[in-house]
């Protein structure tokens, strides 16, 4: 106990209240064994044993934490470390006294009586307080169980300690709370239902390099109590730095519902379900690759594209060109932009990236000299029973993107891509890894001596709360009550954040930017980590959201839907991987045809398209993409459909 701290006074009156109570234990059980003579005995000779009795219990109380513990938030942990403290100080006391004494004044039974009458007299209080303050009972036999998102606490008030409580009653709790941080410094040392307040709110770097340490790096951050803007900050830029998430809680009296804070938690977050804290990549080289450069995101209204504009805003560019064939979506992102970056001079012009003279007409109003290419038509099911217009799309789209780039001496082109493209079995998947090719053969062409604009392709798996994803569908599946869709119990995929994503796609771009003329054609990766069960993911927001898997909420299998792929893969087994100086960022060797002889081949399939022979285009597609597994041309469900 820290006498000058600002958690003193309270600490201290908890310590005389204890100190009298080991010495009333001490003459109630005297009184208990020996009746009204208890008093005759202790005139003549028990004066000192009391005193050396209370003043063992005062040190063995302090050296044991007894007082780390909050009255308020007081339950079943806190009379077990009673029970503790009582019978050391009583393993003590028996040996000094026997040494003094050899017990001659005190009856033997005492000892017992004295153990039972000080837990009591420790215990009953602290209980009573817990029982006053909550009006009830309710509280007060509660355990310690398993969490699955490991938290760190902001506040130690109320709201923390509701929050540690629910989280300890409900087996399966979603989060796991390693510590608390008081951001008035003036209960550190103490705990909240077994969970330890570790420090001040100038201690969090600290705190947080020993949870890492020990293995317990948190996840999520969450916030307990009301925070000053300039501490949210701190908070906010603290937690990206880290990998991690920050959250409110909803105040306890709060009970709208439908008014959405920045930082609110709410019963399923996607940074919960990674499974892993997010990578961190280099931001001062994003910094360096945007500030003061011209701008264009095509397909600037999606999940990505709005992703890539909000980040883009931040780094400073001299002009950011949105361009979005959804009316809507387009809106959206450009009045976000004008509220977050009103001074940021941008363009939001609305056109379609199948239209090859509206590109042309896009990159000479804009004059970019970085284009971000995230359009694209990504829903495998739909693509299968629309070949033409995912072709269209995501292969005739990047080349009249890629081409306009060309003519008008754009510095770097980024095609964001997927791990769909890797062996693929469905239309999306071929499309994609397509369009790669076509941006690796132009790259090797500038590297070769054909100069100009430089290609990078960047290339991720499934991006966790996007547009048409599994994470929206199971939202809306478990907001009916279920049940949940999952297709293969066995089916697994790679996730990671949009803002993962983002970073990856921007960290890319400054390193292809900066790479030597060897590196032309490379493919960057983000590194996530192990591929996570979709039956698994499915479990995991069934319980944060507060509810029981399989009992509360069902998972129903339905069996893979058309061009479906069992597991993804983030490289063919011809690309040679080839480290970068990030650690969470992988390169692969490029794999891809000559230039000129692939355009002829585009050439070609834009004539098919144009005549719509479905069957032709899509024999086209499978010998240009060699590894494309789908089925027969003839058998497609398009072609099919189309018969």
């Amino acid at each position: 106990m820290k006498l000058g701290s600002a958690r003193f006074p309270r600490q201290l009156v908890a310590f005389l209240h204890d100190l009298v109570m080991a010495a009333t234990a001490f003459l109630l059980a005297l009184f208990l064994r020996l009746g009204e003579e208890a008093w005759t005995t202790l005139e003549d000779s028990l004066w000192q044993p009391m005193l050396l009795f209370t003043a063992i219990c005062g040190l063995v109380f302090l050296t044991t934490g007894l007082y780390r513990g909050v009255w308020r938030y007081a339950s079943m942990n806190d009379l077990v470390a009673i029970i503790k403290a009582v019978s050391l100080a009583l393993a003590v006391f028996l040996p000094v006294t026997f040494l003094i004494t050899r017990l001659d004044d005190l009856p033997r039974s005492w000892l017992v009586i004295s153990w039972l009458v000080l837990i009591f007299l420790l215990g009953a209080p602290r209980m009573l307080y817990r029982v006053f303050k909550d009006q009830g009972f309710s509280h007060l036999l509660e355990r310690d169980r398993h969490r699955r998102v490991p938290a760190l606490l902001i506040g130690a008030g109320d709201a923390a300690e509701t929050f540690i409580r629910e989280m300890a009653r409900d087996r399966n709790g979603p989060f796991e709370v390693l510590a608390v941080v008081d951001e008035k410094g003036t209960r550190i040392g103490r705990n909240i239902h077994g969970v330890k307040v570790v420090g001040a709110l100038e201690d969090l770097p600290e705190v947080v390099a020993r949870l890492t340490r020990r293995d317990r790096k948190p996840q999520r951050i969450i916030l307990t109590k009301p925070l000053a803007r300039e501490e949210v900050d701190f908070l906010l830029e603290f937690a990206e730095e880290k990998g991690a998430s920050v959250a409110r809680l909803p105040r306890l009296t709060d009970f709208s519902g439908g008014i959405e804070e920045r930082l609110q938690i709410r019963p399923i977050a996607i940074a919960d379900l990674l499974g892993r804290t997010q990578t961190k990549l280099d931001r001062p080289a994003m910094q360096k690759l945007i500030e003061g450069r011209r701008v264009l995101v095509t397909g600037a209204g999606g999940s990505i594209g709005a992703e890539l504009v909000r980040q883009i805003a931040t780094f400073g560019p001299a002009q950011l060109t949105l361009f979005d064939s959804s009316e809507f979506n387009l809106y959206s992102i450009d009045l976000e932009l004008s509220e977050q970056h009103p001074d940021l001079p941008r363009l939001a012009l609305i056109g379609d990236v199948r239209d090859r003279e509206r590109v042309d007409r896009l990159i000479e109003e804009a004059g970019p000299q970085l284009v971000f290419h995230a359009a694209a038509l990504k829903h495998v099911p739909l693509i299968e029973h629309n070949p033409l217009e995912g072709i269209h799309t995501n292969v005739l789209g990047t080349r009249n993107v890629a081409d306009a780039c060309r003519r008008a001496g754009v510095a770097t082109m980024v095609l964001i891509s997927t791990d769909k493209a890797i062996n693929p079995p469905n239309v999306m998947g071929a499309t994609k890894r397509l369009a790669e090719s076509y941006c690796q053969a132009l790259d090797l062409l500038r590297q070769n001596g054909g100069g100009g604009t430089r290609f990078v392709t960047v290339r991720f798996g499934n991006v966790l709360g996007s547009t048409g994803s599994v994470v929206p569908l199971f939202q809306r599946q478990l907001a009916r009550g279920g049940p949940l869709t999952v297709t293969h119990p066995e089916m697994t995929r790679y996730f990671m954040t949009v803002r993962e994503a983002v970073e990856l796609v921007l960290q890319a771009s400054a390193l292809g930017s900066d790479s030597p003329a060897v590196e032309a054609g490379r493919i960057y990766v983000l590194d996530m980590g192990e591929p996570v069960k979709i039956v698994d993911l499915a479990r995991q927001m069934i319980r944060l959201s507060g509810l029981s898997p399989d009992k509360d909420v069902e998972i129903v299998f339905t069996g893979l839907r058309p061009g479906e792929k069992m597991h993804e893969e983030l490289f063919h087994h011809k690309e040679a991987l080839i480290p970068t100086a990030h650690p969470g960022l992988r390169q692969a060797a490029p794999r891809t045809a000559d230039a000129e002889l692939l355009g002829r081949s585009l050439d070609d399939l834009a004539r098919l398209l144009a005549e719509g022979k479905q069957s032709e285009l899509l024999a086209l597609l499978h010998r240009l993409v060699p590894e494309y597994g789908g089925e027969a041309p003839g058998r497609h469900p398009a072609a099919v459909a189309a018969s």
